[in-house]
């Protein structure tokens, strides 16, 4: 039976950008100068470089995200796409991670590196890397050899489509690069094909994101010049200001004198003056109360916490603090595993099926990179699971045990004992084929 309702046209008629050839800098809908595409790069570089708040703010988030384990999910993949997988990435597979490490090979792909070049998308909105890849004979398969950064400050252009996708990024020239010249000659275009990207809170076109520092900017710029004021109120009146008096009927030329003495007055344990008779050499204080830049201070210093909803770095201890850091740290761990889901969701999409693609077809069910849990307190999981055991709302087997074992108190895999003694397959072999209890089922085939 056909439905009488009538399915839409194929094509779009709407539009995301109304003049893709315009460049990145036209599709930018930045009002400050500073913070512009690509002037922000400049202005976030020197806000995580030069500010130790920023700098704080930026470990809490990544710190974690670097210290949990990431693994390979087979996912209902074949068995040699999960093993081929797993060695280029050099990344443990589920339920296999007491196997011995595969063989090392030479210009191996190192996870944990990409993945903290892959995190300076926080700052900067996005970070592209090159497919670099080469062609092993032997296997007739592509191998990854590594993905390259193309660090944000060496783009000249993102280019996107009509309807919002991204085309390509344009590096410029090498020469242009470093001796910071803006020219066009030599500008390298990297396809989105050859690409790998992770881009914070891309809003529709946006593929330059928007940076983790974009809501602090205004805190950073008014506390830097607090933090020279303050500097500054302790520098000139720390001491007090040197004040001579001249004697009665002093000559221009004493007068001069005197000024220059006031002028190269320091403190030290060797400082002092010797002056005419009639003459007053003194340090004059501050009459009333000099402005405190200290709280403003601290005040900017707890806006650029929040915007990584870091409140517990501005706690200071005292009137039931810690109870409150405690809740505040549940939501700032929701934000720290959101920002690892795109990190893993851009890894899946670019990294495994692309290469899951160009050696086994693009109907091959792919496996799936996985992290453990983030900010988890092991006793309470323990405590939790527990009561759902003995009320019978669960029932303990193997998959149970290993997630226990392996997210939640960080113990070795159990070595278990092979089922079929006449079989010589080990427990990767095993896993990956499903003859082990709690095994996925297998998932349809992939589609673009």
């Amino acid at each position: 039976m056909v439905s009488s309702v009538e399915a839409p046209s194929a094509g779009e008629l709407g539009y995301v950008v109304a003049n893709p050839d315009g460049g990145y800098r036209e599709i930018d809908p930045e009002e400050t100068f500073e913070l512009r595409w690509p002037q922000c790069l400049k202005t976030f570089d020197a806000m995580r470089r030069q500010d130790s708040q920023v700098r704080t703010v930026l470990k809490a988030v990544t710190l974690p995200i670097l210290a949990t384990q990431w693994r390979l999910d087979p996912a209902g993949a074949e068995p040699e796409v999960v093993e081929d997988i797993g060695e280029q990435l050099g990344l443990p597979i589920v339920g296999a991670e007491g196997e011995a490490a595969p063989p090392r090979r030479q210009r191996r792909f190192s996870w944990n590196e990409h993945l903290r070049m892959a995190l300076l998308a926080l700052p900067f909105g996005a970070m592209y890397f090159e497919q670099v890849v080469d062609f092993d004979e032997e296997i007739r398969r592509y191998r990854l050899r590594k993905l390259a950064p193309r660090m944000p400050s060496t783009l000249a252009d993102i280019h996107v489509a009509r309807d919002g996708g991204l085309v390509s990024i344009e590096q410029r020239a090498p020469a242009a690069t470093w001796a910071g010249r803006a020219s066009d000659a030599g500008r390298i275009i990297i396809p989105v094909n050859r690409l790998v990207a992770y881009v914070h809170e891309r809003e529709g076109s946006n593929w330059g994101g928007e940076s983790m520092l974009r809501a602090a900017y205004k805190n950073w710029l008014l506390k830097d010049r607090l933090l020279k004021l303050e500097a500054l109120t302790i520098e000139r009146n720390g001491m007090g200001v040197p004040v001579y008096i001249n004697p009665a009927g002093a000559s221009p030329e004493d007068i001069e004198k005197g000024r220059r003495m006031a002028n190269a007055h320091r403190a030290g344990d060797s400082s002092g003056a010797s002056l005419p008779e009639g003459s007053k050499y003194s340090l004059m204080g501050v009459t009333g109360q000099l402005p405190d830049p200290r709280p403003a201070i601290e005040y900017h210093d707890a806006q650029i916490g929040r915007v990584a909803l870091a409140h517990f770095l501005n706690l200071d201890g005292a009137g039931g603090s810690y109870a409150l850091a405690s809740t505040q740290a549940d939501l700032f761990t929701t934000a720290v595993k959101s920002v690892a889901e795109m990190v893993r969701d851009a890894a899946n999409r670019y990294i495994v099926e692309d290469l899951v693609d160009w050696n086994f077809g693009e109907t091959v069910a792919a496996p799936q990179i996985v992290f453990d849990e983030i900010g988890e307190s092991s006793l309470s999981i323990a405590n939790a699971l527990r009561t759902l055991v003995d009320a019978g709302v669960i029932i303990p087997d193997r998959s149970l045990e290993e997630q226990v074992r392996r997210v939640w108190l960080d113990l070795p895999a159990k070595d278990f004992p092979n089922p079929n003694p006449s079989s010589k397959g080990n427990v990767r072999d095993l896993v990956l084929s499903g003859n082990l209890s709690g095994a996925r089922t297998p998932v349809e085939p992939r589609r673009r």
